[in-house]
C-alpha cells in the first residue's frame, strides 16, 4: 500500500491498515477481497457495517485497523462486546499484536476492575472488551459505561448472530447494546461480525444496526476440511466409537457432545481407557468450569498437551487454535448453522482437517428440547410478571423459582427478556417490576420456533447424505457460492480413513461397565417454595434430608435398555440395575454419618415393582429392616415447585409412612425431576421420628 495521509495530515486507514497488518501477520500481509471496503466505510461518523465471513477471513483485524485509525485520529475507545472469556483473551492477545492496549471486565477478573476503570478515565485503554451480561449488570453500568458516556470511538458487536432471536445462539443481553449505543454516543461507527449467519439473520441484524447499514458477505465452503457422517448408532455405540478412534484422529481436537452430562460421561469413559497415556489425554471443557480451568484447557489443547477436549458448545465461538486437526460431534446439534459454527474451528491454517459427525435416533429429542428452550412460555411470563408486580422490595431469582416454580435457568432468560423489553428491570438487590405493559407475541415466537424445526429437517438431510454436505451447510447460510466440494463423504461414497462405521463390541462393553460406576449425588433441596405450599425460607435441619445418591441420571446411554423397560412400564429390575444399587452403597458409605438401619421402598412415579425389587435386595444384602410406603395418588406433572410440594405434603398425609421412629432410613425412589417428593417425603419422616433420611433415587429424570 501506498502511504498516504488525509488533508488533515493525520494518516489514512489505508496506511494504518497496511501498518497493523505487519504487525499482525508479518511482512508481506495484504488486505482481504471485501475488507478495504469495510475499512473504508466504518471511518464515517455512525457508520454501520455487518461483516458475515467464514471463519480465518481476518474480522477481527477489521476492527483492530479501525480502532488503530480512530485512535490516530483523536477518537474514543473501542468497546468490544464479546461472548466468551476465551475468545476476550484471544482478542486481548490479537489487540497487543496490534499495537493496541487491550483490557476486558469480566468475572474472573474483579480484582483488576478499579485499574481498568481509572486507565479509562486516563485515556490509557484502546479497547474494553465486555460480555453482554456485563451490560446488563446495574453496578458495571454505573460504574464502566459512564465513563465511556460521549467518549467512545467504535462498537464491535462479535459473533453477532446471537443478536438475532432467528440466530442459533441467541442471547436476550446482546440486545442492549442498542441501549448502550443511544446512552454512550450515537455517532460512534458499529461493526457487526459473524461467520454464521443466514439470510434472515442478516436482515434482522440489518434491521436493528439501522437502515444504511453496510453488508458484506463472502463465500462460506472451507477447503481444508474434510466432512463425514458415519452411519447411525445407539448413544452407548458413539462413546465407544470415539474410543475406538481417538487415538487414529490427526492431531489434536474438539469432540463435542451436545450437554454437559455427556461431555463429563465420555471423558469419564475415554480417561479410563487410556490412563495416563501422555499422547492421549483428554478433558471435560463446559460452561459449568470457572475462568481459570477454561483458560487452562483452552490452553492444553492449543498447546498440545492434551489430545481433544470434550466440549459442549461453551467451546466454539472464537476458539483460536489455528492447526485443530479434527471436530467430532457426538450428536448433531438442531442447527446447520451452529454446527457450521463449531467445525469451523479445525482446519485453520493447515491443508485437511477431519470433521465427523456421529448422529443417532435420540438426538431428536435434544432438537425438540433446543427450539423451545429460549421461547418463553405465556404462563410462566405471566405468573413471574405477577408475582413481581406484587412485591413490595426487588426478588433474587432463587426466590423467584420457589414463589413462581419456574426453574432457575429458565426464569433467568425469562427475566433478560422482559428486561430488554422494559417490564422488568435488575437491580443489585434482585429483579423488580417496572409496571410498563407487556405483551406477549405468539405468532413471532411460533415463527421462530417454525424455523428452528425446519434447521432441524436440514440437519436430518445432511445426516442421510442426501447430498453434498458442504453444499448443504453453504445453502442454508444462503451462501450464494455454495457447491459441491468433492472432498466429503458423500462426495467421495464412503467414509474417509482411518474412519469406520461401528465401534467393536469389547468397548461398546468396556464403556458401559465404566459409566455405571459413576456415583450420581442428589443433592437435598434446602428452602421451601412458598405460595401453595404455605411454608417458605430454609428449610429446618431436623427436617432436611441427607445428600442422596442417583443411579440413573437422566437419559444415561448406559441405561438404555432400563429406560425402555421397567422404567417405562414397571417391572423386575434386571441383575445388572441391583448390582449397580450395591456397588452405589459400597461407594456411599464413607460419606455417611450414620449407617441405614431400615430400607424403604417409595413408588412415586408409579413403579411399585422396579421400586420393591431395588430395595428388598438392598435390604437382604445390607440385613436392613424392610418397609414399604405404597403411594396411590400422586401429584399431576408440570406443576409449580409450590404446587408440587403441596400435593407431596396432601399425598403422603393420606398415605403415611411405616413406623420409622429412631431409625436411620434408606430410602428407595423410583423416578423424580423436581426433587420435591424426597424433600417433602424426608422432611415427613424425619416428623416421625426418623433419625436420617438418605435418599436413593433409582432414575432422575429431566
Amino acid at each position: 500500500m501506498t502511504d498516504t495521509t488525509t488533508s488533515d495530515g493525520a494518516p489514512s486507514i489505508e496506511t494504518v491498515a497496511d501498518r497493523v497488518l505487519r504487525q499482525l501477520a508479518g511482512d508481506g500481509a495484504s488486505l482481504r477481497d471485501g475488507q478495504l471496503q469495510a475499512l473504508q466505510a466504518l471511518t464515517g461518523p455512525g457508520a454501520r457495517a455487518l461483516v458475515v465471513q467464514a471463519t480465518g477471513w481476518g474480522k477481527s483485524a477489521v476492527y483492530w485497523i479501525t480502532t488503530s485509525w480512530l485512535r490516530s485520529n483523536g477518537r474514543g475507545p473501542t468497546l468490544v462486546v464479546s461472548p466468551l472469556l476465551s475468545l476476550m483473551r484471544d482478542q486481548v492477545a490479537a489487540a497487543a499484536r496490534a499495537g493496541l492496549r487491550a483490557a476486558t471486565v469480566n468475572s474472573s477478573n474483579l480484582g483488576q476492575w478499579g485499574e481498568i476503570e481509572r486507565a479509562l478515565l486516563a485515556d490509557e485503554i484502546d479497547v474494553l472488551l465486555v460480555s453482554p451480561e456485563r451490560l446488563a449488570n446495574p453496578g458495571f453500568g454505573a460504574r464502566v459505561l459512564d465513563t465511556l458516556t460521549g467518549h467512545l470511538g467504535l462498537v464491535v458487536i462479535d459473533e453477532a448472530h446471537s443478536v438475532s432471536d432467528w440466530g442459533h445462539d441467541f442471547r436476550p443481553d446482546y440486545r442492549r447494546v442498542a441501549d448502550v449505543l443511544r446512552r454512550l454516543n450515537p455517532s460512534a461507527p458499529v461493526l457487526a461480525t459473524t461467520a454464521t449467519a443466514n439470510a434472515r439473520v442478516v436482515d434482522d441484524l440489518a434491521r436493528q444496526l439501522g437502515e444504511e447499514t453496510l453488508v458484506l458477505r463472502g463465500p462460506l465452503a472451507r477447503s481444508s476440511l474434510h466432512l463425514a457422517v458415519v452411519p447411525p448408532l445407539a448413544p452407548l455405540e458413539r462413546y465407544a466409537w470415539v474410543v475406538d478412534h481417538l487415538a487414529q484422529l490427526p492431531g489434536s481436537g474438539i469432540i463435542y457432545t451436545l450437554t454437559v452430562a455427556d461431555a463429563g460421561r465420555l471423558t469419564q469413559a475415554l480417561q479410563q481407557h487410556f490412563g495416563d497415556d501422555p499422547q492421549l489425554q483428554v478433558a471435560a471443557y463446559t460452561g459449568a468450569l470457572d475462568g481459570a480451568e477454561r483458560e487452562r484447557l483452552e490452553d492444553a489443547l492449543r498447546d498440545n498437551r492434551v489430545k481433544a477436549l470434550v466440549a459442549t458448545s461453551a467451546l466454539g465461538m472464537g476458539y483460536d487454535k489455528p492447526d485443530l486437526g479434527f471436530v467430532v460431534h457426538v450428536g448433531s446439534p438442531p442447527s446447520p448453522v451452529s454446527y457450521y459454527q463449531q467445525v469451523g474451528r479445525a482446519g485453520r491454517a493447515i491443508d485437511r482437517a477431519l470433521v465427523a459427525l456421529l448422529p443417532s435416533a435420540a438426538d431428536d429429542g435434544v432438537w425438540d428440547y433446543f427450539a423451545t428452550a429460549t421461547i418463553p412460555r405465556r404462563d410462566q411470563v405471566e405468573k413471574v410478571l405477577a408475582l413481581l408486580r406484587e412485591a413490595s422490595e426487588p426478588m433474587s431469582v432463587p426466590a423467584i423459582e420457589a414463589e413462581s416454580g419456574v426453574r432457575r435457568t429458565r426464569a433467568e432468560l425469562m427475566l433478560k427478556q422482559l428486561a430488554v423489553d422494559g417490564a422488568v428491570e435488575r437491580r443489585t438487590e434482585g429483579w423488580l417490576s417496572t409496571g410498563e405493559p407487556w405483551t406477549y407475541d405468539q405468532a413471532h415466537y411460533d415463527a421462530v420456533v417454525a424455523v428452528r424445526r425446519r434447521e432441524a429437517d436440514i440437519m436430518r438431510r445432511y445426516v442421510e447424505g442426501s447430498g453434498c454436505l458442504m453444499q448443504l451447510l453453504g445453502e442454508s447460510l444462503d451462501d450464494p457460492e455454495a457447491a459441491p466440494c468433492g472432498r466429503c463423504s458423500v462426495c467421495r461414497g464412503g467414509l474417509p480413513e482411518p474412519l469406520v462405521s461401528a465401534p467393536s463390541p469389547q468397548t461398546v462393553a468396556e464403556v458401559r461397565g465404566v459409566l455405571r460406576q459413576e456415583q450420581h449425588v442428589l443433592d437435598p433441596r434446602k428452602m421451601w417454595p412458598g405460595g401453595a405450599f404455605g411454608a417458605r425460607g430454609r428449610i429446618p435441619a431436623g427436617l432436611m434430608a441427607e445428600p442422596g445418591r442417583v443411579l440413573v441420571h437422566a437419559d444415561a446411554a448406559e441405561w438404555g435398555e432400563l429406560r425402555d423397560g421397567p422404567l417405562r412400564s414397571d417391572g423386575e429390575p434386571p441383575e445388572d440395575l441391583l448390582q449397580a444399587a450395591v456397588q452405589c452403597l459400597a461407594g456411599w458409605k464413607a460419606h455417611w454419618a450414620e449407617r441405614p438401619s431400615m430400607v424403604m421402598a417409595l413408588p412415586a412415579a408409579g413403579h411399585p415393582v422396579l421400586t420393591a425389587g431395588v430395595a428388598r435386595h438392598l435390604s437382604q444384602v445390607g440385613r436392613l429392616e424392610y418397609a414399604e410406603w405404597p403411594v396411590q395418588a400422586a401429584p399431576g406433572i408440570d406443576l409449580t415447585s409450590s404446587d408440587e410440594a403441596a400435593g407431596w405434603r396432601s399425598c403422603l398425609e393420606e398415605h403415611p409412612p411405616p413406623a420409622s421412629s429412631g431409625q436411620v432410613v434408606l430410602l428407595v425412589i423410583d423416578s423424580s425431576s423436581s426433587g420435591w417428593v424426597t424433600t417433602v417425603a424426608a422432611a415427613t419422616l424425619r416428623q416421625a421420628g426418623a433419625v436420617r433420611v438418605l435418599p436413593l433415587l433409582v432414575h432422575r429424570n429431566l
